[in-house]
């Protein structure tokens, strides 16, 4: 007999295939705040900005900041997604670190950041600096207390309307940030790939993009987290595409590692770019409410996708980035079959940089190399029956990389 959280209360997360109850996690992690969310007005420093989407085109703008007195030699830690992936950080620390950050919010237009207003230029201060900016936050009531989780962005804390917003210290911009700020012919496109070929990670471009700060003057606009978070992931993206198509092909090569409940096999073909992903819910895992397995799955094929990856969403990007990054530091090409297993440890949705890192932690593991598809493909199927007890036969007669393979014939054949 299956037994619900309502037998377990938390006595024995195993029942259901997770390592520790989200319930339990998320209400404590709401007292903890309940005893620190007591004040309207308190003294913090924000290190990220948050542009909703409720309401479009008239949206929440806001700054995150932790609750208690936090200098920015601290608070820098409550938005570092490849941080907390390379210290292997479990979820009840990030739950703790985001259910902390107090969303210090105003409505305004996506258009209004092309003129000045204090809040936004605050805003948009907060989204080009280098390090988190000091702030003193006047609330017009006490936040309310609550963990807001998303698929896309990363979770926040308790929200409250905005009264007033100062910022105490002078924010620290990169002149190569301050550059493409400046520059109101630049497109918004091109000031992400100047950035990152200088250093600046997918997180701080998908800030800078959120807040307005970049693209061409009659562009500029404010764009909801979770979007932008998916429009740095599929720019960089396309930018990394571009610089490997004239380079050698890949092995046969299979990857699998992951992080937080989120495992990946990802199986490399010698030949041009293409790529599949088949996002796959265990039973009782995350949005996965059967007792079987469930798949959703989106692909491209050489030249990339014209429209939006609606069933596998934000995740296809991310997993694209990392993907092309590892092609790109190895100088070389190929196809990119990924099979993403969601299983019940990952109990809360933390957002698309969880798939971004065990992406990246994946391919840093060290590779199995076979000398023709089919030995690989029987790899990926014992390998998945072992540690998953399921037959991916179906979901590989599916793939639609693999039947453009089969049926595909390439130039050399004709010579």
């Amino acid at each position: 007999m299956k037994i619900s959280c309502i037998q377990c209360k938390g006595r024995n997360p195993k029942n259901c295939g997770r390592t520790f109850c989200p319930i339990i996690a998320k209400s404590e992690s709401l007292f903890k705040i309940k005893e620190k969310s007591q004040k309207s007005e308190f003294v913090s420093s924000s290190p990220a900005p948050f542009i909703g989407h409720y309401g479009y085109p008239f949206i929440n703008v806001g700054v995150l900041s932790p609750i208690e007195e936090t200098s920015s030699e601290r608070s820098w830690i409550y938005d570092a997604p490849r941080h907390w992936s390379e210290n292997d950080f479990q979820i009840r620390q990030i739950i703790d670190f985001r259910s902390s950050l107090v969303n210090s919010r105003f409505k305004n237009h996506i258009t209004s950041v092309r003129k000045s207003e204090k809040f936004l230029d605050i805003s948009k201060e907060i989204g080009m600096a280098s390090k988190p900016v000091d702030i003193e936050v006047k609330l017009k009531d006490k936040p309310k207390f609550r963990l807001n989780t998303d698929a896309h962005a990363a979770p926040t804390g308790p929200a409250g309307e905005l009264q007033n917003l100062e910022t105490t210290s002078n924010p620290k911009i990169d002149s190569k940030v301050d550059k493409v700020v400046s520059d109101v012919h630049f497109k918004a496109n091109d000031a992400m790939k100047y950035l990152y070929k200088k250093g600046f990670d997918e997180n701080f471009l998908s800030k800078l993009l959120s807040v307005g700060s970049i693209g061409m003057k009659k562009d500029r606009r404010l764009v909801p987290t979770r979007w932008a978070i998916t429009a740095a992931d599929d720019s960089i993206a396309k930018t990394l595409m571009d610089k490997i198509k004239d380079c050698n092909e890949t092995d046969y090569a299979a990857y699998f590692g992951g992080y937080l409940g989120n495992y990946y096999l990802i199986l490399m073909f010698p030949d041009v770019w293409s790529y599949e992903l088949f996002e796959m819910y265990m039973p009782k895992a995350s949005w996965n409410t059967a007792e079987t397995i469930e798949y959703t799955t989106d692909h491209e094929f050489h030249n990339g996708r014209k429209d939006y990856a609606e069933n596998t969403a934000g995740g296809y990007y991310a997993t694209k980035l990392a993907l092309l990054e590892h092609l790109s530091s190895k100088k070389r090409k190929g196809t990119c079959l990924v099979l993403r297993f969601i299983t019940g440890e990952y109990s809360v949705p933390l957002g698309v940089w969880v798939v971004r890192e065990a992406t990246r932690k994946s391919l840093a593991s060290q590779p199995l190399i076979f000398s023709d598809k089919e030995l690989m493909l029987k790899y990926a199927e014992k390998l998945v029956k072992k540690k998953f007890g399921y037959d991916i036969t179906h979901v590989l007669k599916n793939s639609l990389i693999l039947k453009n393979m089969r049926t595909q014939r390439k130039l050399v054949s004709y010579i």
